[in-house]
């Protein structure tokens, strides 16, 4: 099933899709979250603005960047200069938090319920929100490690006191040579665990938790699945947005939700037991958890 004929929203009012939604969490067998850049936004995560000039006004000055993503793909000249930027970058994405309990109140609303997390967020909200590291697949990496650049091996580095380290020592946009993060094998530098080519690490655990996945579908497919996407572009759609909805046609009993400012649509052929909610993530949240929206 092609699944190529989508609906732009729900026809349902806003209140009526809440209650739907409720309504399909508490009958549910079992939840899958998939997860896109989307929900961090919500949290607070934004990647532009007030966060990006408070942390990079420098580097801004210098190259005339307009958002952290920019800056993440720029050319720099040395090594020092590079991890001035990307320690800061991963410092305040994975290690500093935001004043949102956004990820929190997710939480709250599926830790009853029989739930499995597919994200292509790397950023480690989840798991600092509570949510069982056991039940999560991070498929595109995790800010919080390092690779060989090579790669010369299929292993990962947590990075926690060096990016610390740099983002504490740096000055006029570097880093001292000597905090340079390198292999342990081979002594070449080591670089972010972000899939950007083929030179991604897919480590143990990567293998682990895509093993559970795997499983948690596998055990689960002939069950009442609410698939709960949220804030899923189409940047990547091949690893959550496509595979939803083609569940979804396959079991009659499953129910796909999406949730996205701006972007919230279902093909016609799963449209019957869809709900598209075009509203801000955090809203929809807390709306579910309350008992005022009937």
């Amino acid at each position: 099933m092609s699944l190529k004929k989508p609906i732009t929203k729900s026809t349902e009012n806003y209140s009526d899709s809440i209650n739907k939604l409720k309504e399909k969490i508490e009958d549910a067998d079992a939840v899958l979250i998939g997860a896109g850049a989307g929900l961090s936004t919500a949290a607070g995560f934004t990647y532009s603005g007030e966060r990006f000039d408070k942390y990079f006004s420098d580097f801004k000055a210098k190259y005339g960047f307009s958002d952290m993503y920019y800056g993440g793909f720029y050319p720099y000249r040395t090594l020092e200069e590079y991890w001035a930027y990307w320690s800061r970058y991963i410092y305040i994405n994975r290690y500093l938090d935001v004043a949102s309990d956004l990820y929190s109140q997710l939480f709250d609303l599926v830790k009853n319920k029989d739930y499995f997390v597919i994200t292509t967020n790397v950023d480690h909200c989840f798991q600092k929100a509570g949510f069982d590291k056991k039940r999560l697949f991070y498929t595109q990496g995790d800010y919080g490690l390092f690779q060989c650049s090579e790669p010369c091996c299929s292993k990962t580095f947590g990075n926690e006191e060096s990016i610390r380290e740099m983002f504490a020592k740096q000055s006029d946009m570097k880093i001292p040579g000597e905090l340079i993060p390198r292999c342990p094998y081979c002594n070449k530098p080591l670089t972010t665990n972000l899939r950007a080519d083929d030179k991604f690490v897919e480590d143990e655990g990567w293998h682990i938790a895509a093993e559970r996945y795997q499983n948690f579908l596998r055990t689960r497919q002939n069950q009442k699945i609410l698939f709960l996407e949220l804030g899923v572009g189409y940047n990547t759609p091949v690893i959550i947005k496509y595979p939803f909805r083609q569940m979804t046609a396959k079991n009659p009993k499953a129910s796909y939700v999406c949730i996205n400012m701006g972007d919230a649509s279902c093909p016609d052929e799963i449209k019957s037991r869809s709900i598209c909610i075009d509203h801000d993530i955090k809203e929809v949240i807390t709306d579910l958890l309350s008992e005022k929206i009937k």
